[in-house]
């Protein structure tokens, strides 16, 4: 009886939210496409007035001198510079506050990222405590904590999964509590989008891999959800079809740039539906088990997205089956679940290809409660998932995933 009355409320919180976003002006970036885009950053930032920039940028990127032309063309528009190059994988409070020192010790008026989700993450919410000094990162945990505005902030993804150039969120983990948690505020949406393949180029064909099932996961979460729209949804058909088709053909060659930049644009598709659609329990326990282990994220949400998606079981039939249309997996003729049941082989057989393991041997079983405690407590009422999970299922669910 308890239960039956937690997700009515669930449910009702969900539904209250489902109307409230209807009515929400969401900011979009300003999104520059191509080869070589990288290098109009420059000027963008020149005419938006910025005369100092903290540029935050992955170690990979930094040492491979595909920035050599654009840090030059920032001294001939006279534009002073900081660079930031130790962000961690998973962002944590002390190295966000370790960047912002750096931006606020050399009078940065504006930060670029280029990098990861995990540098432009970590740009956000130095972007956001900068605007905010008075508020700590915990003090902006959960929605709507931004007070002010924060400075222009430019966003160059180097994978094609998070999104996070187009997104609302920023995931932060504490050290101390191996937690990892969204701060979501729509003032975190970067003003700019600079998305270049050539900067993908060099992504190792596993973190090509698990980046590009992270962008999947974001692009069936929002569609299989209850507060889509007809706009998410367009979006997140449009980037599982990108992703299905250009995937598997990156991770064996990463030098195809056509495929790199399907890769981008499915990423930032992908990103723009879950942003106002949200996501689900994969991200949920992903966040979980990221938190804990240092798991890469991407990697975890590849892991458990077939077996979340089983889990649902009927209540996520009807929109699997859609998307098997759109893919052509099969004919609307054919019953929904054996339909629904072909997306969760694609995406199985996705994972095989590119060695992709069905299970995570970080996880440990006398932990299984913990995290199942955490994402149930992140995925409820927040997350509009078809089928909502308790803590006992949860931990069902996570012992398929003990190897």
């Amino acid at each position: 009886m308890i239960w039956t009355l937690k997700k009515v409320y669930y449910r009702t919180v969900q539904a209250i939210v489902r109307v409230g976003t209807k009515h929400v002006k969401f900011k979009t970036p300003k999104v520059i496409y191509g080869a070589g885009s990288v290098n109009k950053l420059s000027d963008i930032m020149k005419e938006q007035h910025i005369d100092k920039a903290l540029i935050i940028v992955s170690k990979t990127i930094m040492k491979s001198g595909l920035l050599e032309t654009f840090l030059e063309k920032l001294k001939e528009n006279n534009i002073g510079y900081e660079l930031y190059d130790n962000v961690k994988p998973n962002p944590t409070i002390e190295n966000i506050e370790d960047c912002l020192k750096v931006y606020k010790d050399s009078g940065c008026k504006a930060i670029a990222v280029i990098g990861g989700g995990s540098p432009i993450d970590c740009g956000k919410v130095v972007a956001a405590r900068a605007a905010n000094s008075n508020l700590q990162v915990k003090d902006l945990r959960g929605l709507l904590k931004v007070r002010k505005p924060i400075a222009p902030l430019f966003a160059v993804p180097t994978t094609a999964g998070s999104g996070s150039e187009v997104t609302v969120a920023a995931v932060v983990t504490d050290a101390n509590t191996h937690e990892k948690y969204a701060i979501a505020d729509f003032k975190l949406v970067p003003d700019f989008a600079i998305l270049d393949p050539e900067l993908t180029v060099g992504v190792p064909s596993h973190l090509t891999a698990s980046t590009g099932m992270d962008a999947l996961t974001h692009a069936i979460e929002a569609y299989i959800g209850k507060n889509g729209t007809s706009y998410t949804d367009d979006k997140a058909l449009k980037a599982i079809k990108l992703i299905i088709e250009n995937l598997e053909n990156v991770y064996k060659d990463g030098t195809n740039l056509d495929g790199r930049n399907a890769m981008l644009v499915a990423s930032n598709y992908a990103g723009e539906a879950f942003t106002r659609a949200y996501v689900g329990y994969v991200h949920a326990i992903a966040h979980s088990i990221g938190g804990l282990y240092g798991v890469a994220h991407g990697l975890a949400n590849a892991i458990i997205l077939p077996k979340v998606l089983e889990y649902y079981g009927e209540s996520a039939y009807a929109k699997l089956s859609e998307i098997a249309i759109y893919l052509n997996l099969g004919k609307a003729n054919e019953t929904k679940k054996d339909l629904a049941m072909k997306v969760i082989t694609k995406i199985k057989d996705m994972n095989a290809n590119m060695n992709i393991p069905l299970g995570i041997k970080e996880l440990k079983k006398e932990d299984i409660h913990l995290i199942s405690q955490r994402a149930t407590k992140e995925g409820n009422p927040g997350y509009p998932v078809p089928k909502i999970i308790n803590i006992k299922e949860c931990e069902e669910l996570l012992e398929s995933l003990v190897i």
